[in-house]
C-alpha cells in the first residue's frame, strides 16, 4: 500500500533510485528521527508505483518488539523463507545494527538471492563495523539530515515562487495554504529557533510542543546510541549522562569556535559545569575525546577541520564543531536572543553538505575562511555574516577573499547584504535567498 501522508524528500530519492537495481547496498545514516524511514518507505512506494509486486518488497524494522530478540539466523531464514524463485527481491532493514552479526547475514542474502538491499542506521559505527570489511566497494552511504530551510517551508504548508522586481532581478516569494505573502524573515527566524526535524510538521511549532518532541530526539540519541550501543560493544567509556549532556552543552553553545578536548575539559572545571557535590574533578582528555567521538558516531555533531590554502593541506590544530539541528541547540541552551550569526553559519554549513560539497575551513596566513566548498570539479569560497551594511564589516569579510589568488568562485552569504554590490569579482548573497535557491 502507497504511503500518501508521507512528504517527499527528492534530494535523497533520487540518490537511492540513481542505484536502485545496482549490486550496491544502499547505507542510509543519519541522526534519529532526521527521516531515514520515512525514505525507505518513500522508495518502496517508488518500486511499487513501478511495478512491483508487494510480495517482492520485504521491509523489516528492527526497532519494532516483532523483531527485538531475533538471532541473526533467524533473520537469514525469515528472508530465505519469503525470497520468490524468478523474482527480484527488494529488501528494507531499518535500524538493522540492532541484530548481532547483521553484516553476515545481509552479505548472505547479496551472494545467495537476486535482490536489492536498503538498510538504515543510527549511528556511523554501523560503517565502521564488519560492514566495510564484508562489502569494500560494494556499498553506497546516502547521508540524511534534518530538513533544509526549503523543505522547512515545504512540510510546513508553504509554497515558494519566483517573480521579477522592478530592477529587473529575479526574488523568490512564500505564500501560505491560502495564498497569503508570508514574511521571508519571521519565517527564517522560526526555523533558526525550531530547526527541521521533520516530526515537528506534525505536532507543530508551539514551543512546548517543539521542546517535548526533541526531548524524545534527545533521549534516543543519548540513550539508544551512545549509551546503550557503548554497553554492546563491550567498551564502558561513555557511561556518565551527566558529563555527556554538559559536553553537548558546551559544544552547542560553542558552534563556530575553535576548542580542543583539552580546552573544554578546563572550561567545565572552571566554569562549574562539573560540581558534583564537593567534587570537582577534570576528566580526562582521552576521557571528553571518547565522549566527542560518540557524538560524531551518532550525527547530532559533526568536526570541520582547517585547511591551509596556501600550504594545501589538511591542518591538524583545533577544528570546530557544527550541531545538526539547530532546533536541537535551542532545547539544550534554552530558546535566547542572541548569537544569530553562529547560527546562520551552522546553518549555511549543513546547507553546503545537502548540496553534495566537501567543506573545511580555509586559513591564509592570519586570515581565515569560513568555508572552503569543493567537489570534484567545483570549489567556493565562502564568508557567512550577519549583515554587510558598515564598512568595516565588509573591511572584514572581504579581505581574506581578496588575498586569494586562484580563480576559483568566492562569495559571501549575509543576512542583511546591504546594496548587496559585488566587489573585486567577489559576489555578496542574501543568506536567505541562497537557501532558497
Amino acid at each position: 500500500m502507497v504511503n500518501t501522508n508521507l512528504k517527499k524528500r527528492d534530494l535523497y530519492l533520487q540518490q537511492l533510485k540513481a542505484f536502485q537495481d545496482t549490486e550496491m547496498i544502499k547505507v542510509i545514516t543519519g541522526i534519529r528521527r532526521c527521516g531515514k524511514s520515512s525514505l525507505m518507505k518513500l522508495m518502496a512506494d517508488e518500486l511499487r508505483s513501478s511495478g512491483k509486486e508487494d510480495k517482492q518488497i520485504i521491509e523489516i524494522n528492527f526497532e519494532s518488539m516483532r523483531f527485538s530478540e531475533m538471532t541473526v539466523k533467524e533473520f537469514y531464514d525469515y528472508i530465505a523463507d519469503r525470497v520468490l524463485p524468478e523474482k527480484r527481491m527488494y529488501l528494507f532493514f531499518d535500524e538493522v545494527q540492532r541484530i548481532d552479526g547483521w553484516e553476515n547475514a545481509v552479505n548472505s542474502f547479496r551472494v545467495d538471492f537476486d535482490c536489492d538491499i536498503y538498510i538504515t542506521g543510527s549511528n556511523a559505527h554501523l560503517l565502521s563495523s564488519e560492514l566495510s570489511t564484508y562489502l569494500s566497494g560494494r556499498y553506497v552511504e546516502i547521508k540524511v539530515l534534518p530538513l533544509s530551510f526549503r523543505e522547512f517551508l515545504d512540510f510546513h504548508g508553504y509554497q515558494v515562487t519566483e517573480r521579477k522586481t522592478l530592477t529587473g532581478q529575479m526574488k523568490k516569494r512564500i505564500t501560505d495554504d491560502e495564498g497569503e505573502v508570508c514574511d521571508t524573515k519571521e519565517l527564517y527566524e522560526a526555523y533558526a529557533k525550531f530547526g527541521g526535524m521533520p516530526m515537528l510538521a506534525d505536532v507543530g511549532l508551539e514551543q512546548d510542543k517543539v521542546t517535548a518532541a526533541l526531548d524524545g530526539v534527545y533521549s534516543a540519541v543519548v540513550v539508544r546510541d551512545i549509551l546503550e550501543r557503548e554497553k554492546r560493544k563491550g567498551q564502558r567509556t561513555i557511561t556518565d549522562s551527566l558529563l555527556l549532556r554538559k559536553l553537548m552543552m558546551f559544544l552547542a553553545d560553542n558552534i563556530g569556535n575553535s576548542v580542543s578536548a583539552t580546552s573544554i575539559g578546563n572550561t567545565l572545571v572552571s566554569e562549574g559545569l562539573l560540581e558534583n557535590g564537593k567534587r570537582k574533578a577534570k576528566p580526562a582528555t582521552h576521557t571528553i575525546q571518547a565522549y566527542i567521538e560518540a557524538l560524531k558516531e551518532s550525527f547530532i555533531f559533526y568536526e570541520i577541520k582547517r585547511f591551509d590554502i596556501k600550504g594545501r593541506e589538511y591542518l591538524k590544530t583545533l577544528g570546530k564543531y557544527y550541531i545538526v539541528d539547530i532546533g536541537l541547540r535551542n532545547y539544550l541552551l534554552g530558546y535566547r536572543d542572541g548569537d544569530t550569526g553562529h547560527i546562520l553559519e551552522n546553518i549555511i554549513y549543513f546547507e553546503l553538505l545537502r548540496r553534495g560539497y566537501d567543506v573545511a575551513i580555509g586559513k591564509l596566513d592570519n586570515k581565515e575562511v569560513d568555508f572552503i566548498a569543493t567537489k570534484t570539479d567545483e570549489k567556493k569560497y565562502i564568508q557567512v555574516t550577519e549583515a554587510m551594511t558598515s564598512p568595516e564589516t565588509r573591511e572584514r569579510e572581504l579581505s581574506p577573499l581578496q588575498k586569494i589568488s586562484d580563480n576559483y568562485e568566492k562569495l559571501v552569504i549575509a543576512m542583511d547584504p546591504g546594496l548587496a554590490q559585488d566587489q573585486d569579482g567577489i559576489k555578496i548573497v542574501s543568506a536567505i535567498e541562497f537557501l532558497l535557491g
